[in-house]
């Protein structure tokens, strides 16, 4: 059935709830994250019965979307086209996939595997309450969960201690987690906490731990990455550079990667969007790796664009359940259309 024959009857609003496996600590900018939370869903039906449901980019007005042709609003082949539904781009690649039978990543191209490897994003600063027994207690809940690689929030002494202090025990958690799995990807995200002199004594104090990728070490400056990017050819082996997360200039992290200075973008999962991403990929000269910090149904989105836009071989993962299947530190997505998940 094609989407022209749909006009758009009703756009709702529900409240979905989300949980973490256990209550998230600090970063190297924030307090506690807490242990889950509500957000706001949209539900757009059709005169015809169809649904689709999904968070939006930013909270809209929809009330001149009713009675429009779906057609108007979304083209598989690109995603959303009006600006005035450009909030409603998850629900609307929702409804058009169910109307069309079909995934949404093999709507956007089927260019990756729906077997989508998936990181525990969930390792954060519990040792200054617990000691390094928390970090080692959450990652074994993690790989209990199903992960298999952990990305570890670096940055103590940007705020919570003293700065020789809070580099030693980032080094320690990264060397711990390494020790314990000796198999994962160990990713270190640093929230911009770090100067240039303060990342270069933290990465000698791990060069042996092959890390797969420093993410946000300090703020997009150029000179500061071409620094890095010299810094990084002399160690044992060469983790990425991952960057474009917070409040980014796409087209600087374009140039920054087309530049070779950053080897994976970040731009989020819903701040960016899927069809801004549909837009974007085939101009990055990089990889890609979609933040989805926040909620669970956010790994459940990434996984999607991996598996339809390719060029992404490890998203994030927000531990937590219900959202999506993980088996073997990978996202499993199914065949079912849309994204695949009834409201809950």
């Amino acid at each position: 059935m094609t989407l022209a024959r749909h006009v758009i009857s009703s756009v709702t609003t529900t409240e979905i709830r989300y949980e973490y496996l256990r209550t998230i600590g600090r970063n190297a900018f924030l307090g506690s994250h807490g242990n889950g939370g509500s957000t706001t869903a949209y539900v757009v039906e059709t005169d015809r019965g169809a649904t689709g449901w999904g968070l939006p980019l930013y909270d809209a007005d929809p009330g001149q979307l009713p009675g429009r042709s779906l057609a108007e609003l979304i083209d598989p082949e690109q995603g959303v086209i009006d600006p005035a539904a450009e909030f409603l781009d998850y629900p609307l690649h929702d409804l058009a996939a169910r109307i069309l039978d079909v995934p949404v990543y093999a709507m956007l191209g089927a260019a990756g595997s729906p077997r989508v490897r998936c990181y525990s994003g969930g390792i954060y600063f519990d040792d200054l309450d617990g000691g390094l027994e928390a970090i080692r207690a959450n990652l074994a809940q993690d790989h209990a969960f199903g992960f298999r690689d952990f990305k570890l929030k670096i940055g103590r002494g940007h705020r919570w201690m003293d700065t020789r202090a809070g580099l030693q025990r980032d080094i320690d958690v990264t060397r711990l987690a390494r020790e314990l799995y000796p198999d994962a990807a160990i990713l270190v995200d640093g929230n911009d906490g770090f100067t240039l002199n303060g990342l270069f004594e933290y990465l000698d104090g791990v060069a042996d731990c092959d890390l797969y990728w420093i993410e946000e070490p300090f703020a997009e400056r150029r000179p500061d990455l071409e620094a890095l990017h010299d810094h990084l050819q002399i160690m044992p082996s060469r983790p990425k550079v991952a960057d474009g997360e917070y409040d980014p200039n796409v087209e600087h992290v374009l140039e920054l990667a087309r530049e070779g200075l950053v080897d994976v973008a970040l731009m989020d999962v819903t701040s960016h969007g899927l069809t801004a991403w549909r837009r974007t990929m085939p101009l990055l000269k990089a990889e890609a790796s979609p933040h989805a910090w926040g909620q669970p149904l956010k790994t459940l989105y990434a996984a999607h664009l991996a598996a339809g836009l390719g060029n992404t071989p490890i998203i994030e993962g927000v531990p937590g359940p219900g959202y999506y299947v993980l088996e073997d530190g990978h996202v499993v997505l199914p065949e079912t259309p849309g994204f695949g998940l009834n409201l809950p």
